[in-house]
């Protein structure tokens, strides 16, 4: 039918059923403009948050050139208050930087902001969300995470990986005493020895068994235990905080940055080439028919859905989860312990209360409340993780009493959520002591937001307490540490997570 058939039989309409037509379309259009507008419900009526004022086009990025954007985010907050909005390019960020509101976005208002927000480095470095701790809050997520919970980082997997765990710390402690023994007065770089033997945990965790070399058909050559924490952890924690002008500016995507996409995809590329020539060795230990107790055991025989590069990417997250976080709470906490005489002799003191003569053991965590303290300060003071990565307001919703449109994207500021002068005292100072008020929880491992909260709290926060926590136990059970001379103003830190820039190095004398 013509357009001038239409009309004609509009034309042809009684005027009657023409205004009754015209009244029905005015109604309908009013009922969902109401609909609509009941369904945003009050959020309209709320306040935006404060905005802190930046410049056209590119908005706020001048004054976040620094790679450690928590620490402007938190002088920030003394400004316009816990919540308020940037614009970061084309993007419109909202920063929350106290608990309170923090909790609210990852519990309360959970269903509007469980999407992840990754950088362009981050999507190629992740495969595009494959990981537990990158990925949406979908059913990928929850059957990926049940994986992990049940082989690596749950309460029955934990007990069955205590074997390499009590086995770290032995070598940990006799590569000590050995390096005192030989060189008495001279100090020993901690990071060296202790990121060495972690990540042989994370390997026997992930591989069924720590890993020397491998030949690596891909790269035509072999690698050392040392080139393959550079492949796997190194380059990959580096390359993750690489920034991409693009991502600040979407509607330019198709213009090419060659130099940041060819870094990144060598670091992919070179990981995934490592990932299969260690599978491919496991492998061959499952059909000669040697099994062990590990991830990629279980992933082989029970993940029957996952495809070949998802299995490579999740046994590389817990590789790299492993070996990093738990390595930076453990390392700033030996430098506070051994810059702090005083409360390094009150925790040996707690200790031989409790131990006497015998080694610290996981079992003994629960009757060491200033130990506790001494790892959830240290989690407090230094995040390892300062902020939680990106999501974004996939509907209309409200935080902190303000209207948050959809689209927006939210970081949560850890770093500021545990240095808020409302809710610490004193936060730039490190005090264990604040954790033993009686408003604490002993076993509640949420003390501070460096685990998160809410159905995304961090699957490994069992396995990070009983890791450090009987290290930190141990250390201090059989040293006394004290810094190097010009060690205490090493406070610098690099990276996604916050190394110290220089590794510690302590002067330590065996304890009688």
């Amino acid at each position: 039918m013509t357009m001038t058939h239409l009309m004609q039989d509009f034309q042809a309409m009684p005027f009657a059923t023409t205004v009754a037509l015209g009244g029905l379309s005015l109604l309908f259009y009013f009922l969902i403009r109401g609909f609509l507008s009941n369904r945003r419900g009050g959020l309209s009526k709320l306040p935006p948050p404060p905005v802190v004022p930046g410049l056209p086009l590119i908005g706020n990025l001048l004054q976040l050139k620094e790679k450690k954007p928590y620490k402007t985010f938190t002088r920030w907050a003394e400004i316009y208050g816990p919540i308020y909005s940037i614009r970061t390019g084309a993007s419109t960020m909202i920063v929350l930087n106290s608990a309170d509101v923090a909790k609210e976005a990852m519990v309360t208002r959970f269903s509007s902001i469980s999407t992840r927000k990754l950088s362009n480095a981050l999507k190629i470095l992740t495969f595009d969300k494959c990981m537990v701790a990158t990925s949406d809050y979908n059913e990928f997520h929850k059957m990926v995470k049940r994986h992990i919970l049940a082989n690596v980082l749950g309460a029955n997997a934990q007990k069955r990986h205590r074997c390499h765990r009590d086995t770290m710390r032995e070598n940990i402690s006799n590569r000590l005493h050995a390096y005192v023994k030989s060189c008495p007065l001279q100090a020993v770089n901690f990071r060296k020895i202790f990121e060495s033997e972690l990540f042989g945990l994370a390997l026997k965790q992930a591989l069924g068994k720590d890993v020397r070399s491998i030949y690596v058909e891909e790269l035509s050559t072999a690698l050392s235990r040392e080139e393959i924490f550079k492949v796997l952890v190194t380059d990959v924690m580096e390359g993750a905080i690489e920034v991409d002008w693009r991502d600040f500016f979407p509607y330019l995507r198709w213009i090419p940055n060659k130099s940041v996409e060819m870094k990144i995809n060598r670091m992919s590329f070179r990981r995934q080439a490592v990932m299969k020539a260690l599978i491919k060795e496991q492998k061959k230990r499952i059909a000669s028919g040697e099994e062990i107790s590990c991830y990629i055991d279980y992933l082989l025989s029970e993940a029957k859905t996952l495809t070949e590069e998802q299995i490579y990417m999740l046994l590389w997250e817990v590789i790299v989860e492993t070996s990093d976080t738990t390595l930076v709470t453990t390392e700033w906490a030996m430098y506070e312990l051994a810059k702090d005489p005083t409360r390094q002799e009150r925790l040996h003191q707690e200790i031989r209360n409790v131990c006497g003569f015998d080694k610290v053991t996981e079992e003994n965590l629960s009757q060491l409340p200033y130990l506790s303290a001494v790892f959830h300060e240290t989690l407090r003071k230094h995040s390892p993780a300062p902020i939680v990565p990106l999501r974004y307001a996939h509907e209309d919703t409200q935080l902190g009493g303000y209207y948050i449109p959809a689209g927006s994207e939210i970081a949560v500021n850890i770093y500021g959520c545990n240095t808020d002068k409302k809710q610490w005292e004193k936060p730039e100072e490190w005090m264990p002591e604040r954790f033993l008020d009686e408003k604490y929880d002993p076993m509640d491992l949420y003390k501070t937001m460096a685990f998160g909260g809410g159905k995304r709290a961090c699957a490994g926060s069992l396995q990070a307490m009983l890791i450090s926590c009987t290290a930190i136990g141990r250390l201090v059970q059989e040293f006394e540490w004290r810094l190097r001379d010009g060690e205490e103003e090493n406070v610098d830190t690099f990276g996604l997570t916050t190394h110290k820039l220089q590794p510690m190095h302590a002067i330590l004398k065996p304890r009688e």
